[in-house]
């Protein structure tokens, strides 16, 4: 179908508008290298660069996407590391030490590192990956609209080249039917058969074909003037304005990819240096330990105040009698194994017992802090304990000052209430005042009970440090042995002080005490017996066959007993099990169905007896079993 002038002006505006971009396009462009001139045939190949482009844009943004995810889980596992290896609470102690501190300073850089990784995830977010989306985005719709106007203009031209390929087969058609009727009309004029009505018919065919031909012909012309407008304006300023205008997005989204990498790097350049200030801080941790102060402070720590044992004397057994010579060196070769057992921590025996002991000695008043020491912290090491006890006196002292100050703040107040009563009721600070002087009361008592304990622990510490306590420790190798009037050696007198402690405690210093109070014949019972009133059955701490014990030795404490004397108590039988038993209670002992055991203290009324057994790895095993359990077997 012919191409009307009247659908020509819509195009012909939107070519020129395109003529105008080119031409504003090519001023720019001041005659540098461009598609439009110098790819002015490969608009499909340039469509398929343009979209590799911005696919390679969006893999960029893609990349940048995995990467902050994968910086946020970096930063997040390193939070959970530090947040699993932060020190529990049971090892605040341990914090003194240089290398505790160290690893807890490592911990804090480890966790400022992860706060730097989690800044550099939320700015690739925020500023890059946004961005280059953006980018992306844009540069597809500016695209698509460059490529429609390519697609319009080249529709334009193949419309053009079409209405002339059109035009010129007209006028080929034209030109041969004129040429034929020409040659008709000479040959009719020719022939005198027909009329000159035919030969005028004839003629007016040609004359009608004649001027057909000279239309398509002008018709052709036309047609082919204008293609060559419009193809020269298509290929000289239409397309290659749309290839300049997708020449100039490919080098935005070049340059931007470029900018955005650069970007990147900045953004983990911005926190370079405090990441560097974290490696730092590291290095600076680790600087910082010390292994002879760490040394000194585990010599603080653990240094008990005992005196190393003196050296075991060699007996003479000709010059003995053969029952003390027996006894002697048993215990001789006893205390040795056990000195070296005790260089670590000392042999302690707890009965399990309830009943009379608790019924006498559960009142006292020195119980057992929540951490399960004793209010004195007697059943410390003597350093230890002068430590504990240092440390609760300044912290008593601390929270006198507190309430002291708290006092005199209200009493302050109460002065300034009387003086003008606008300002307040003093009444109301009143109650205040009284539970403010009730509370330092009550802490200023504690504060003296606990410098009491102090002096006590420090007066025990010279007499244990004490040449002469050291020369009564031990005797031909080892403790003298308590006769059957329930006193000892003149050797084992005890130097300490005699007094009871304030707070009633089973300490080994009132245990040394009452020792000291038996030694020197100031035992209540002057048969050493132990009075029917004490709940207390004879102890068998003496030689079998002595008669009664020392009454005193239970109203020391079983406990500290054990734990201050090393030696080991003589059998004073055997017995075997009837059925087994586990140990599931402090100071009891498991044993299997038959099992022989020696008996080294009898059921003193509670069900439990105590037995000791030969263990290969170290000497003897002592605790307690029921009595029910077992069939004794007592020495003559």
């Amino acid at each position: 179908m012919w191409q009307t002038d009247q659908e020509e002006p819509a195009q012909q505006q939107k070519l020129a508008e395109s003529e105008n971009a080119a031409a504003a396009a090519a001023q720019n462009s001041n005659n540098k290298m461009s598609w439009g001139t110098d790819l002015w045939d490969q608009f499909d190949n340039l469509s398929l660069h343009t979209n590799r482009g911005i696919d390679v844009l969006d893999k960029y943004a893609n990349f940048l996407r995995d990467r902050v995810a994968i910086e946020t889980e970096y930063a997040g596992k390193l939070r959970r590391l530090v947040k699993n290896y932060q020190p529990k609470k049971k090892e605040e102690e341990d914090n003194e030490f240089t290398s505790r501190q160290a690893f807890r300073n490592l911990l804090k850089e480890v966790g400022d590192l992860a706060g730097q990784r989690e800044v550099v995830s939320e700015t690739l977010q925020l500023q890059i990956i946004q961005g280059v989306t953006l980018l992306s985005k844009t540069l597809r719709e500016d695209r698509k609209k460059c490529l429609n106007d390519g697609t319009v203009l080249q529709q334009t031209l193949s419309a053009q080249l079409s209405s002339l390929e059109r035009a010129k087969r007209n006028y080929d058609k034209a030109y041969r039917d004129s040429e034929k009727a020409v040659e008709n009309h000479k040959k009719a004029d020719m022939d005198f058969n027909l009329s000159r009505a035919e030969v005028e018919r004839y003629k007016n065919i040609m004359t009608s074909k004649i001027q057909q031909s000279d239309d398509a012909k002008n018709e052709y012309a036309n047609q082919l003037q204008k293609t060559n407008n419009l193809q020269q304006q298509h290929y000289g300023t239409l397309l290659p304005a749309v290839f300049n205008r997708l020449q100039e997005l490919d080098e935005k989204r070049t340059r931007g990819i470029r900018e955005f990498i650069i970007g990147a790097a900045d953004v983990e350049s911005s926190v370079a240096p405090i990441i560097a200030r974290c490696m730092e801080g590291i290095v600076k941790a680790g600087e910082s330990i010390n292994e002879q102060e760490d040394s000194l402070k585990v010599i603080e720590r653990y240094q008990s105040g005992f005196q190393p044992p003196a050296d075991i004397p060699f007996e003479d057994l000709s010059k003995m009698d053969s029952s003390i010579a027996t006894q002697s060196n048993y215990s001789s070769v006893t205390y040795n194994h056990l000195t070296i057992k005790g260089t670590i921590s000392g042999p302690k025996f707890k009965k399990p017992r309830g009943g009379i002991l608790n019924s006498i000695f559960g009142s006292n008043k020195n119980s057992l802090t929540a951490d399960g020491q004793k209010e004195d912290f007697s059943d410390l090491p003597p350093n230890q304990q002068r430590k504990k006890l240092q440390a609760k006196i300044a912290e008593l002292q601390h929270k006198v000052d507190q309430e002291t100050n708290t006092r005199d703040g209200l009493m302050k107040m109460k002065i300034v209430y009387e003086a003008n009563s606008s300002l307040g009721n003093p009444m109301t600070v009143e109650g205040q005042l009284n539970e403010s002087e009730h509370e330092l009361e009550k802490l200023k008592n504690d504060l003296k009970k606990y410098q009491g304990y102090l002096d006590k622990a420090n007066q025990l510490q010279v007499v244990n440090n004490s040449p002469q306590s050291n020369r009564n420790q031990l005797q031909n190798g080892h403790r003298t042995s308590r006769h059957s009037n329930g006193s000892a050696s003149a050797d084992d007198h005890n130097d300490g002080d005699d007094q009871p402690d304030d707070a009633g405690s089973l300490s080994r210093s009132d245990s040394e005490d009452n020792v000291a109070q038996i030694q020197n014949g100031h035992n209540n019972n002057n048969n050493g017996s132990a009075s029917p009133e004490s709940g207390l059955g004879t102890s068998h701490t003496s030689l079998p066959g002595s008669g009664q014990g020392s009454a005193n030795e239970n109203a020391m404490g079983e406990e500290t007993c054990y734990e201050t004397e090393v030696e080991l108590l003589q059998p004073l039988g055997t017995c075997r099990a009837l059925y087994p038993f586990e140990a599931t209670s402090e100071g009891s002992i498991p044993m299997n169905e038959g099992e022989e055991l020696q008996v080294i203290e009898n059921d003193q009324g509670d069900g439990w007896t105590r037995v000791r057994r030969a263990n290969n790895s170290n000497g003897w095993d002592e605790g307690f079993v029921p009595t029910s359990y077992i069939e004794c077997t007592l020495f003559a």
